[in-house]
């Protein structure tokens, strides 16, 4: 184990003292350190991304408060606790079948486990089975008052189809002080999801309004306007959290995106050259490389970037094809093994 996954794992398991969801930091709002966030949000969560916080700055923080403990010692230790250990590890390599087993086991002892009942509903959401996640959360929910486990809820209730009680709880969890920023998000996501694009715009913006730095929501804020294609507030909300954590390499993304779409093909590539910079092996943003690269006439270096990306996998076909098929400076193949063949070299 990696002394990161180490340290994570080891302040999931303290019990004794230490709750799952991170409590306030300076300014009121929860955040999530690098270590703590493949346990506590991760990308199992619909919709959106749910990472902590960072400041301007773009540095984040990890801050865990002393809180009542929400189960037993003799709960919590020994096998139990290798057992949960395990679970976390399995769901960050999304072996989501083995953590969910894990977890239900841990849970089997402790049903009040908080720590488990999140692992176990990150992972049947993932498992597209959200209906069986309802019941273990709604149990700890209701035992732990725990902000975290309660957005949880919401995306599974809104997985299950229940979307106006997800979008209820969602609220409610929102509405809580210290704020959990992933609320805000999974809110939005629910609303966006169906269809109610302005509530969702001020769902971020409610958030945005307790956190005005938080990055995370200020990427959110702008691909929502993109969904109503907006691209002029989306670009001035992307430039200004560039301008505020040009290490952040999703920023760069989005804002590539929409460069690309306004037809500025060489700032775009510019910006998807910065998030490669940090993601070297993202294929996906190699692609959105390539095709700004064709429209511009590279034909050379945009089919050399196509080819890269293909090699990380048969699931980059579709991408790369289209990449080739919509440029105006592309390809077109009759049939899909031509394709193939070209892609390979």
């Amino acid at each position: 184990m990696s002394a990161l996954a180490a340290t994570a794992v080891g302040r999931l398991r303290r019990h004794h003292g230490w709750s799952v969801t991170p409590p306030e930091c300076p300014g009121g709002v929860t955040r999530l350190d690098r270590g703590e966030r493949f346990l506590v949000w991760t990308a199992v969560i619909p919709f959106w991304t749910l990472f902590g916080c960072r400041d301007s700055d773009g540095q984040s923080h990890a801050v865990m408060s002393p809180v009542k403990p929400p189960f037993s010692p003799s709960a919590s230790g020994g096998r139990s606790a290798q057992l949960l250990e395990r679970a976390a590890l399995a769901l960050r390599a999304q072996r989501f079948a083995e953590a969910e087993q894990l977890a239900a086991e841990v849970l089997k002892g402790s049903r009040t486990d908080t720590a488990a009942a999140s692992i176990l509903g990150r992972a049947l959401l993932a498992l597209n089975r959200a209906e069986e996640a309802i019941a273990p959360l709604e149990r700890a929910a209701r035992r732990s008052n725990d902000a975290g486990i309660e957005t949880l809820l919401g995306a599974a209730l809104g997985g299950a189809g229940r979307r106006a009680e997800a979008i209820e709880q969602l609220r409610q969890t929102a509405a809580r002080r210290p704020a959990f920023l992933p609320a805000f998000q999974e809110l939005a996501g629910q609303l966006a999801r169906a269809g109610r694009i302005d509530e969702a715009i001020a769902a971020i913006e409610s958030g945005l309004a307790l956190a005005p730095e938080s990055i995370d929501l200020q990427l959110d804020l702008a691909r929502l306007h993109l969904q109503r294609n907006d691209r002029g507030k989306a670009r001035a909300i992307l430039t200004a959290a560039r301008d505020a954590a040009p290490g952040r390499p999703e920023i760069w993304i989005e804002l590539a995106r929409v460069l690309l779409l306004d037809g500025e093909y060489a700032d775009a590539a510019d910006a998807y050259r910065h998030a490669l910079a940090h993601r070297p092996d993202d294929a996906s943003t190699r692609a959105d490389l390539a095709a700004c690269l064709l429209e511009m006439g590279d034909r050379a270096a945009g089919e050399a970037n196509l080819r890269s990306a293909f090699r990380s996998g048969p699931h980059m076909l579709g991408r790369t094809n289209h990449a080739l098929v919509a440029s105006s400076h592309g390809r077109f193949f009759f049939r899909p093994s031509a394709a193939v063949k070209f892609l390979q070299g």
